[in-house]
């Protein structure tokens, strides 16, 4: 017999998170209250905590703006290079 996985959906996965950071209910609690084992709420509660302080960060903001001129850029070059070879085929 085999015992299938349950897969949680993120919304599930924040609500548990969250309840488990505000600490109003134990994490025996909230296990009986979804179903859900006790070291995976730890788990996601540790996920919570490691990407919260990314969200409030400008760094990651400058960044994705880097990231999104440097591909900008690279778009601008590769359509120089089709027209260049291009003409360079007409030429020939």
């Amino acid at each position: 017999m085999t015992i299938s996985r349950k897969k949680h959906g993120t919304q599930t996965k924040v609500k548990v998170a969250l309840e488990a950071l505000k600490g109003e209910k134990t994490i025996a609690e909230i296990t009986a209250k979804y179903g859900i084992h006790a070291t995976q709420i730890n788990l996601w509660k540790k996920a919570v905590l490691a990407i919260l302080p990314e969200a409030f960060s400008s760094k990651r903001k400058r960044q994705e703006e880097d990231q999104q001129a440097l591909i900008d850029e690279l778009y601008k070059q590769i359509g120089q290079l089709k027209v260049e070879n291009e003409f360079l085929k007409k030429t020939l």
